[in-house]
């Protein structure tokens, strides 16, 4: 078997190679690379890894033509093009835990600094200056810290407040009241937050609803003598009503670790009084830089060799103990889902996946990509479960996931129905000895049928003599049968048979097929 191929193209700890070779993959470091030389490169491998020197654009994803995942040591992935890498089925990670705590002791750390004046104060000292006088300070002990965004770092910075005798208020929309009690703090909307709030630090990442989240009318809403730290991303805060606040002195002082744009060497920031920056220091500490690249490393393998999908930005998660047990229902639903696309015609506004009995208490996510990578493969074979639902959303068909822990006939059970001009259609399938696909229903006909190689859909009345006709047929044309199953709604109505063949049936055997007596509809399926 052919080992993953992984180019890392940063500068990254050195265990970071030594953990892909360790995991069964081959790994080629390779840093310092212009975007024409990364693309002209890039077609060999199935693993990119980065941190923020590589810029993954549309041009070097349209070169990476076996490309499987790109992994970003860090957080941050502005320098990843996510649509097109979606577009395209690669898979985008990041390390979102991995510089947590040192990204929130930096903001403790500029908490501080802001409280006390140090950069100044050292550097009037180092003058000859000894301004002893010249600096009053604040406790941060008894004031109150508006956290705005409480997820992994913004809780750490939370417990570290909270050590410090301060009190925590924290606006959050994901922030259940349940989260917030066990963290020891106050969920509050943003305006109480910006009225309350001694010292405000930001920890969300920019999005259209974050973006300049303090802005001019924000910060006008602020405390009188407002700190404020930001160590998550820039264009959170509108930076010109930010130097409008300091100048005026309504805003006692900031601190900034991000900027909107960097490297950010000329800033009308700069200089202001009771402003203090940091060139984007967050995560770096020596402890962050290893654990980010050693994660990455083991969430790439993972991935690559055992199919594992850790921290993934355009795909549903499925941890490495997950993926054994899913393994044979994604195969289910990928059949599932190859068989409604193969079988239905025109626009399909709408898929549901409705997981029954112990599938109920699955990871339902990656079953459902799993579905629409198998439907949507019909149309394109360059589809798989990552690009699947972002295709499925451009084609604008609705997606519908339906849970049933109860179960019905079988222990565990996959239905997928589309919505067709003749209404509702839907196939379902099981797991035989908790591993073997098995289709049960099709079309409301039970049926039990293996989904595998080239097959024959045939629709027919329910009459004496065809099953001898079909046989005929298939047999004087060198048609060998593998299997045969067959299914009906009553005796004498419609039946379905479903054949497995050993031969794609194709073109003359097929018109042939159709012009038996009481054959509705043939088709040639393929899996």
């Amino acid at each position: 078997m052919t080992k993953p191929r992984v180019l890392i193209s940063d500068k990254m700890d050195p265990n970071a190679a030594r953990i892909f070779e360790e995991r069964g993959c081959q790994v080629d470091v390779i840093t310092g690379e212009t975007p024409e030389q990364l693309i002209a490169r890039i077609g060999d491998y199935d693993g990119l890894a980065i941190r923020s020197s590589t810029t993954v654009t549309k041009d070097v994803l349209a070169a990476a033509k076996n490309l499987k995942v790109i992994g970003r040591a860090g957080i941050g992935v502005d320098n990843v093009d996510i649509p097109a890498a979606s577009a395209q089925g690669v898979v985008v990670m990041n390390t979102p835990f991995g510089n947590s705590i040192t990204t929130a002791e930096h903001a403790i750390a500029l908490i501080f600094a802001l409280a006390r004046q140090i950069p100044e104060a050292n550097a009037q000292t180092q003058q000859g200056l000894w301004p002893k006088n010249g600096f009053m300070g604040v406790e941060v002990t008894g004031k109150t810290l508006g956290l705005i965004g409480a997820g992994n770092i913004g809780s750490i910075v939370a417990s570290r407040a909270l050590g410090l005798r301060m009190k925590v208020v924290a606006f959050d929309p994901f922030l259940s009241p349940e989260r917030a009690v066990e963290l020891g703090i106050e969920k509050v909307e943003l305006d109480d937050l910006l009225a309350r709030a001694d010292f405000i630090t930001l920890h969300t990442p920019l999005t259209d609803q974050t973006r300049n989240i303090l802005s001019a009318e924000n910060l006008a809403k602020t405390k009188k003598g407002v700190r404020i730290v930001n160590c998550a991303r820039g264009g959170l805060i509108d930076e010109a009503a930010l130097k409008a606040g300091l100048d005026s002195g309504h805003i006692a002082g900031a601190a900034l670790d991000v900027f909107q744009t960097e490297p950010a060497k000329d800033s009308p920031l700069f200089g202001t009084p009771g402003f203090i920056c940091t060139p984007h220091l967050g995560a770096s500490t020596n402890e962050a830089q290893v654990n980010v690249a050693l994660q990455v490393a083991e969430q790439m393998a993972d991935f690559l060799v055992n199919g594992g999908v850790t921290n993934a930005l355009n795909m549903p998660s499925l941890s490495a103990e997950e993926a054994p047990k899913l393994k044979p229902y994604m195969a289910l639903a990928e059949q599932l889902g190859s068989m409604v696309g193969q079988l239905t015609t025109g626009a399909i506004p709408r898929i549901s996946i409705h997981a029954e009995g112990a599938a109920a208490e699955l990871n339902i996510k990656p079953i459902v990509a799993a579905v629409l990578a198998g439907f949507l493969r019909v149309q394109s074979a360059t589809v798989n479960m990552v690009n699947a639902p972002f295709l499925a959303k451009e084609r604008g068909i609705e997606v519908r996931e339906i849970k049933s822990e109860k179960a019905g006939d079988y222990h565990t059970l996959i239905r997928v129905s589309v919505k067709t001009e003749a209404g509702e259609r839907s196939v379902a399938g099981t797991l035989f000895s908790n591993s073997e696909p098995r289709l049960v229903e099709l079309f409301g006909i039970k049926v039990e049928a293996e989904l595998d190689g080239p097959m024959m859909y045939i629709v027919n009345e329910d009459a004496p003599g065809f099953i001898g006709r079909i046989g005929t047929l298939l047999g004087e044309n060198a048609i060998n049968i593998g299997t045969f199953n067959l299914g009906r709604r009553e005796a004498g109505g419609e039946a379905v048979l479903l054949l497995s063949v050993d031969s794609p049936v194709k073109g003359e055997v097929l018109d042939k097929a159709k012009a038996l007596p009481g054959v509705k509809r043939v088709m040639a399926l393929a899996f």
